[in-house]
């Protein structure tokens, strides 16, 4: 997961994001939900009725927009995307859920569209009421304000505790028509597999039926964004959104089209790409490390093996230390639900080897040392026990993260 060559049959867009694909508009401003005049709302806008699908987080608590955004994902039809930072909206009852279809409704006005056809995502503090009134007077302006050009801005503006924005496209032809996959996230902390605190947008100018893009975000999602961890925390509020609108006038995607799998491919590309922006950019982090499981009894196993070890604290203090404790490893995989065998195992530090048959190699331990001491590393557990794989991208756990989240409410 750590390399990022583009595969030959896609182009990067130069400065691309969400707003790449064609009929897609954006905006962005400071609404006054956040402090000192920084941005805090963004618009997303389709110019023609568009596809919609979305996953959303698996925490039984979830946020008022992600209840709103799952009821209106399966109407099927979308033309606008409302989002917030500074405030969740999440644990606030029936106000929260009434506040966010408020923003709908408010957008919907503004677009001359079905309320249906309006999402929301909010990420910040939890347990905070809206400030509706500035709320929806930075709505009514936003959408006075949608550009092809403010892309970006609105990739800032959906920014918490990240450093960066988080933005990519990509070009490519189907039935010789160009198209175009674009988007954007944000996430830096509470990340881990089955969606985390991060919110993703993608937009496409493909034409694809509903269930063929349900499918196609679903696979891509498992793939990528279920495949990091920064600290073991799973959102309230996590969601990923793709707006597929047609006007790249390619033959109608299904599952029996040709190049469906180049669609796929692209939708991978650009998804992978935002999941390892969202690591790069895990809060406190020094080094980001892929983790590999192989010959796993089987894929449950290898998932449950690679997520103990990039939930293990024990384990990321080490690494953040430079520390080639593989014994931490050989615990976290022990107490796993994983079925293994530790006279079986064999662990490598890129390439190295460093534990065989589950006892010390005679590979020296500076060599171990000098790769855990790099910003990027990779570490793959062989089991023996079947044809089982599983990857995760994670990160080290330093001061820096404590110092973040210490005062941090949501």
């Amino acid at each position: 997961m750590l390399r990022k060559e583009i595969p030959a049959s896609l182009q990067l867009v130069r400065k691309g994001g969400v707003t790449s694909a064609l009929g897609f508009q954006a905006a962005a401003l400071a609404s006054g939900i956040k402090k000192k005049g920084k941005k805090d709302l963004a618009l997303i806008v389709s110019t023609a009725p568009a596809q919609v699908a979305g996953v959303f987080t698996l925490n039984q608590v979830k946020a008022a927009p992600v209840r709103l955004c799952m009821r209106h994902v399966r109407n099927g039809a979308a033309r606008a995307i409302v989002v917030n930072s500074g405030n969740a909206n999440a644990c606030t009852g029936v106000q929260g859920i009434n506040n966010a279809c408020e923003m709908a409704a408010i957008a919907a006005e503004a677009l001359g569209v079905k309320k249906t056809e309006v999402l929301v995502c909010s990420t910040g503090r939890i347990g905070v009421q809206m400030p509706m009134p500035k709320v929806k007077r930075g709505i009514i302006r936003a959408v006075k304000r949608l550009a092809t050009e403010e892309g970006t801005q609105a990739a800032k503006a959906i920014m918490t505790s990240d450093t960066r924005r988080k933005e990519i496209a990509v070009r490519f032809k189907i039935d010789g028509r160009k198209v175009t996959i674009g988007g954007m996230a944000k996430g830096a902390g509470m990340i881990h597999p089955n969606m985390a605190t991060m919110l993703a947008f993608i937009t496409t100018d493909a034409q694809i039926d509903k269930p063929t893009l349900k499918r196609c975000l679903e696979e891509s999602v498992e793939r990528t964004f279920n495949r990091i961890s920064v600290d073991g925390d799973m959102s309230t509020n996590d969601t990923v959104l793709v707006l597929a609108n047609g006007l790249a006038g390619n033959h109608p995607l299904k599952s029996y089209h040709r190049q469906l799998g180049l669609f796929q491919q692209a939708l991978d590309f650009v998804a992978k790409r935002l999941a390892q922006m969202i690591v790069e950019d895990g809060e406190g982090a020094s080094k980001i490390v892929e983790v590999a499981i192989k010959g796993a009894r089987n894929h449950s196993d290898a998932k449950a093996a690679a997520e103990a070890i990039g939930r293990s604290m024990l384990v990321k203090t080490s690494w953040c230390g430079g520390d080639a404790n593989w014994g931490r490893l050989m615990d976290a995989i022990g107490y796993s639900s994983a079925r293994i065998r530790e006279e079986l195992v064999e662990i490598y530090y890129n390439g190295v080897l460093a534990v065989a048959n589950g006892q010390p190699s005679r590979t020296p331990l500076a060599r171990l040392l000098k790769v855990v001491r790099k910003p990027n590393f990779a570490i793959t557990v062989h089991l023996h026990s079947g044809h089982g794989e599983y990857n995760l991208l994670t990160t080290d756990l330093t001061e820096r993260y404590v110092e973040i989240n210490r005062s941090k409410g949501g």
